[in-house]
């Protein structure tokens, strides 16, 4: 494993090498002193990440502080983004020197030896080095402000079966909270006082918590405990509570992991709904809460049973579902459950970049999931999916920015 990780760390040393090519170019004609700060800052840097991939390899990448983990991993592979990016240009440059350099071996007519030294094309490489720039800013300010600028999204839906006294019902939604990948508590106090400000009736947490591990939540429990509201809050679990993505001691160190991660859902005050469903109540008057642990159809383990959850819920005249990925829908709760009238979602965080405009909305993931961020019906049967609060992997959003969903549920 480690010999293989020495090979990556020379395929991207070689890759420094290559896109050094285009910056040396470019600045053929600067002074000295100019060409060596820019010679230091970028082998700099380069040692930097090399030094960083090999202690991840050799030592513990766990015990590293949460800041690196976090974001000097996150500027190390938006730089190797923009690098092979860049060296795309660079190819294209020495493609057409090698053309040239063929092309002057040909004899020409007046009989003057042509010469055989090719350089670069500077505009080239000043092309290249601008579109590299470009998703380099959008990555930075992705991870600087976009990730944090938290969007209210609100819908409006009839379902006829509502009842009148739960006509109105104002429903706040938030999902993949991802707390492992935050410094600090400040995302979600902002968080908590926006969902104060919509007065929800009753909010819906739809999964994904944490990255891997309970310690996550380590000092983000009174912010979370924030989160409320008059009917409750609910909540379910994401394919990332239990852990699947880390290498466990024991099974028995991993199933106190998820059973500490439900008392968290406790100790914050929510509701953790696991296979099963509760009737709320207003005015005298009942619908059926369903909640699932994840169930998806793209390959993540199924720990839902919406059989045994829905069990009891047949008689209420409306159906909620809380199910953390979307895929579920389509896979069986169309198909199998057609009195499920609306389901709320998570999951895929839009990619967490994209496109999302008032009538138009792109991202690659639409490419893997159908159904991936807001609002889908099918024969009367509804389906919100929210792009998450948080983040996991690239500390940041570009386009598709967090979300609070607030939907609003009438009769008529």
């Amino acid at each position: 494993m480690k010999f293989r990780f020495l090979i990556v760390l020379g395929v991207l040393l070689c890759i420094d090498w290559y896109f050094y090519q285009s910056i040396s170019t470019v600045m053929k004609n600067s002074s000295d002193n100019k060409k060596n700060i820019a010679a230091y800052l970028y082998w700099g840097f380069s040692i930097f990440s090399a030094l960083l991939i090999l202690a991840a390899v050799f030592f513990n990448y766990t015990s590293f502080p949460k800041f690196i983990r976090i974001y000097c991993w996150a500027i190390v592979l938006v730089i190797l983004l923009v690098k092979i990016v860049g060296c795309l240009f660079i190819l294209t440059d020495d493609l057409i020197r090698l053309f040239r350099w063929g092309f002057s071996y040909i004899p020409a007519a007046d009989g003057i030896e042509k010469s055989h030294s090719i350089s670069r094309l500077k505009f080239v490489n000043q092309i290249g080095l601008l579109v590299a720039a470009l998703p380099f800013t959008a990555l930075i300010y992705g991870m600087l402000k976009g990730g944090f600028d938290i969007r209210i999204k609100k819908t409006r839906l009839v379902l006829p079966n509502l009842p009148d006294a739960f006509n109105g019902l104002r429903i706040v939604q938030i999902s993949d909270i991802h707390c492992g990948s935050f410094t600090s508590i400040a995302h979600f106090e902002n968080a908590a006082n926006m969902i104060e400000m919509q007065k929800p009736d009753i909010l819906f947490f739809t999964g994904d918590l944490v990255n891997d591990l309970v310690s996550e939540t380590d000092g983000f429990i009174e912010t979370f405990s924030k989160m409320k509201a008059p009917m409750g809050t609910y909540s379910s679990l994401g394919n990332h509570d239990y852990a699947d993505y880390i290498t466990w001691d024991s099974k028995e160190a991993k199933a106190k992991n998820l059973e500490d991660l439900k008392a968290v859902h406790a100790k914050v005050g929510w509701r953790l709904l696991l296979n099963e469903n509760v009737a709320l109540e207003r005015g005298g008057e009942k619908i059926a809460l369903i909640g699932i642990e994840n169930w998806g159809a793209k390959g993540f383990t199924k720990y839902g049973n919406l059989k045994k959850a829905y069990q009891g819920a047949e008689n209420y005249p409306v159906k909620i579902l809380l199910s953390h990925d979307p895929s579920h829908w389509e896979a069986q709760v169309l198909k199998e459950y057609p009195k499920i009238d609306l389901t709320f979602a998570g999951h895929t965080h839009g990619m967490q970049f994209g496109v999302d405009l008032p009538h138009f909305k792109w991202s690659p993931v639409k490419y893997f999931y159908k159904q991936w961020s807001g609002l889908y019906e099918q024969a009367g049967q509804y389906l919100y999916v929210n792009q998450g609060l948080g983040f996991i992997g690239y500390p940041g959003r570009v386009g598709i920015l967090p979300e609070i969903t607030v939907v609003e549920l009438y009769n008529s």
